[in-house]
């Protein structure tokens, strides 16, 4: 009975430990699953999921085996844009709104209420301070005033936030105040010169949310409006600064995520700075295998880079002639498309590009196509459908792979190459790359 007695006075603590994090989706027919993972530097860790009924609501309950920390709703594919942070303090529900049309709102959760609070309030100050500038005005008064508010609002905000772990984004965020008039050359520079100051990147809970990619690329690509390379690899330098010698994970993250913006955004050169000044030796150093190589392979056939040699066998003047892609001397260009017989894609844009090919001189341009899929019966009967392309096979022992070497994802994949056989475009598409064979 004494057991019983003992074990009876524990039961109702335990069950207040526990906790859900719970919620509305909006519109409910877009939404399935909410499926709950917890952050890390070092990734996500899958908890559990909920079905959406047909109220939109989800619950998840959290035993006490969950800590505080991070925590990611997926809610949608790909899941690395259908997601949002939250905290869980492991001493509170959560409860919250979430529509596709108005964002997240949290109903029930101090901490998150705390932080969202205070992200509501610094925007409308920095709204005041962009219409200021916009309107060019030079109202000391006003501008002193501007400026006094987002001080007395950040200092309330750590304050309150004090004991919470709200508080250590709200002190990361901590925004450049002046202490008198700047024009907007001096506060636009001064703004960007403070904008990491106040970021400890070895702290593991700004590491495991969205906060540093998302200020890290803010100071990235948000400084200036018309950013040049050289911007680009300054404000790179000074991130590395910033995080400093003992964050190599962290920073490994962050500059891969960067060397991807500039990817996406054509800055070539600045990704392979980024590759070849940090990520490659950071990568090697963590043995990380998979990251070298595909930063190799990038830098390897980026725009300005000498295109990678792999034998040909081809007819010159009646004669097959064995040789290599550097030993061609046929024209001033070479188009390299890398295609499948099997692709239906490849299979409507080659007829296209023959016509374009027929109007052009051969001595400006010579095509070789690479087929990537091995021996095959389709490819042999395909290819007499172009006389006039040099075509090749990833076969023979061993293979090479060479659309592999190529960093070939998708089939059509085309290289313009000049007759030095370096690499001068990449055309994403058949659009793009009719209109630049046009201009040869």
């Amino acid at each position: 009975m004494r057991k019983l007695i003992i074990l009876l006075t524990f039961l109702p603590s335990f069950l207040m430990a526990q906790h859900s994090i719970e919620g509305v989706f909006s519109p409910v027919e877009d939404f399935t699953y909410a499926f709950l993972y917890k952050s890390s530097p070092t990734g996500a860790e899958y908890v559990d999921r909920a079905k959406v009924d047909e109220k939109g609501h989800f619950k998840i309950k959290l035993d006490t085996t969950e800590t505080a920390g991070i925590y990611k709703i997926v809610y949608g594919v790909p899941q690395e844009i259908n997601n949002f942070d939250l905290i869980y303090s492991g001493k509170e529900d959560v409860v919250l709104h979430f529509s596709l049309t108005e964002g997240l709102e949290f109903k029930e959760s101090n901490e998150n209420k705390l932080w969202a609070s205070y992200t509501n309030s610094i925007e409308m100050i920095n709204r005041a301070i962009s219409n200021f500038y916009t309107h060019k005005s030079d109202d000391k008064v006003a501008f002193m005033d501007i400026f006094k508010t987002l001080k007395e609002t950040q200092d309330a905000f750590e304050l309150a936030s004090k004991g919470t772990m709200a508080s250590v984004f709200i002190k990361a965020n901590r925004p450049y105040i002046p202490e008198a008039y700047e024009d907007i050359s001096t506060y636009s520079k001064n703004l960007k010169d403070t904008y990491l100051a106040n970021v400890d990147f070895s702290n593991p809970l700004l590491q495991s949310s969205e906060f540093l990619t998302d200020r890290v690329r803010a100071y990235i690509f948000g400084m200036s409006p018309e950013a040049t390379e050289d911007f680009y690899k300054h404000q790179i330098d000074n991130l590395v600064n910033y995080i400093g010698e003992d964050n190599s994970e962290i920073k490994t993250a962050l500059l891969q995520a960067i060397w991807s913006n500039m990817l996406q955004i054509e800055e070539g050169n600045v990704a392979n700075y980024i590759a070849d000044t940090y990520l490659l030796k950071l990568a090697t150093e963590a043995n990380d295998t998979m990251l070298v190589k595909v930063l190799t392979i990038h830098k390897n056939n980026s725009v300005g880079a000498t295109a990678i040699d792999f034998p040909i066998r081809t007819e010159v003047n009646g004669m097959m002639v064995e040789t290599t892609l550097h030993n061609l001397a046929m024209a001033d260009n070479y188009l390299l498309i890398f295609w499948n017989s099997g692709c239906s894609h490849c299979l409507e844009q080659l007829p296209e590009i023959r016509k374009t090919v027929d109007q052009i001189d051969p001595k400006t341009l010579q095509v070789i196509a690479y087929g990537t899929q091995g021996e095959d019966v389709t490819w042999e009967s395909e290819i007499l459908k172009y006389p006039k392309f040099i075509h090749i096979i990833d076969s023979g022992t061993p293979r090479r792979y060479v659309s592999h070497e190529y960093g070939v994802e998708s089939t059509p994949t085309y290289f313009i190459l000049d007759k030095d056989k370096k690499i001068i475009a990449k055309p994403d598409s058949l659009e793009e790359l009719q209109t630049l064979l046009n201009d040869l």
